[in-house]
């Protein structure tokens, strides 16, 4: 499956309402995705899902919660790994998310544009890139991510950084023979990410 025209995502914490509004204004996007298993900021409550929405509605922006099909914390514990955290893999491949997934190709297709919202400010430390851009992209959407100032960045370079935090000496790797290719370096990065930052169980406790 894929899609015409580019999934944005971005984390809030990086912006004031105003500016935040203008970034989406400014990039025609016309529909947001709270992609938080819980659409609620203890910090900064302009993004509590009601005022949130409000303000969307006000700026010509539909709101909407995919905190089932995209939330970080999910109920059923056969997406979790024996560790106790969110295995971002088997998620991304179920089901559920398959059909947020539909609905995105649906609503692109229909001429939405949409973005993808969550509250960290580098995608690289969010479930929002590394668990649901990260499928995207694998299913052939265009995603970009959007940082403070205006600037955004692809999945591709997403996928850089994670090599350069896990696999900075992989070209060295791979002259001594016990390399790995491109492909599963990227992969073994993105479970690496996962581990560090997925939801874990014990966290509701």
């Amino acid at each position: 499956m894929s899609a015409e025209g580019t999934v944005y995502t971005v984390g809030y914490s990086g912006f004031a309402l105003p500016d935040f509004l203008a970034e989406l204004r400014n990039r025609g996007i016309t529909a947001l995705i709270d992609v938080r298993s819980s659409p609620y900021s203890g910090y900064r409550q302009e993004y509590n899902r009601e005022p949130l929405a409000a303000a969307l509605k006000r700026a010509g922006v539909v709101y909407r919660s995919y905190a089932r099909e995209f939330g970080a914390r999910q109920e059923d514990r056969s997406y979790y790994t024996r560790e106790g955290y969110l295995d971002f893999a088997r998620f991304s491949a179920s089901p559920r998310f398959g059909e947020g997934a539909e609905k995105l190709a649906a609503g692109m297709e229909r001429g939405f544009v949409f973005v993808l919202m969550c509250a960290e400010k580098d995608p690289i430390a969010c479930h929002r890139a590394v668990m649901v851009a990260r499928a995207l992209d694998l299913r052939g959407f265009s995603v970009a991510h959007i940082l403070p100032g205006g600037v955004t960045q692809t999945q591709e370079e997403l996928d850089g950084r994670l090599l350069e935090k896990y696999f900075p000496d992989r070209e060295q790797m791979s002259l001594f023979g016990g390399g790995k290719s491109q492909e599963e370096l990227v992969a073994r990065a993105y479970a690496r990410q996962n581990a560090a930052i997925g939801y874990r169980i014990e966290e509701e406790n």
